[in-house]
């Protein structure tokens, strides 16, 4: 079993900057694909960045300028620098996992943390 473990969010004015964390506890985590997806309470949870083992990069349209994801291998873990943020970016974010062993995908899911952009 994978844990994630989020941190990073908050409250933040508009036009200002988050960075998120996420710390996953496997020894395999280099040949993963990770990703941050949010939700708003009614909606439904949609991808906002993804990074695979190989480092290809993809962002929802939104957010492509504004926000830049990254993982650090050794320290098994990724991150989204947000900035100029918007009140429309208010959610939780959750960061995910993925990766395919014997011909088997397995996903795994953070808790999540709350991000808040006042206006």
């Amino acid at each position: 079993q994978v844990q994630l473990v989020e941190s990073g969010g908050g409250l933040v004015q508009a036009g200002g900057s988050l960075r998120l964390s996420c710390t996953a506890s496997t020894d395999i985590f280099s040949i993963t694909d990770m990703a941050w997806y949010r939700q708003v309470p009614g909606k439904a949870r949609e991808l906002v960045a993804s990074i695979t083992s190989d480092r290809s990069t993809k962002y929802k349209d939104s957010v492509e300028d504004r926000f830049t994801i990254s993982r650090d291998d050794p320290k098994r873990s990724i991150f989204l620098q947000m900035n100029s943020l918007k009140p429309e970016d208010t959610a939780v974010y959750y960061c995910n996992l993925k990766y395919e062993t014997n011909y088997r995908w397995y996903e795994y899911w953070g808790q999540g943390t709350q991000v808040t952009v006042s206006s």
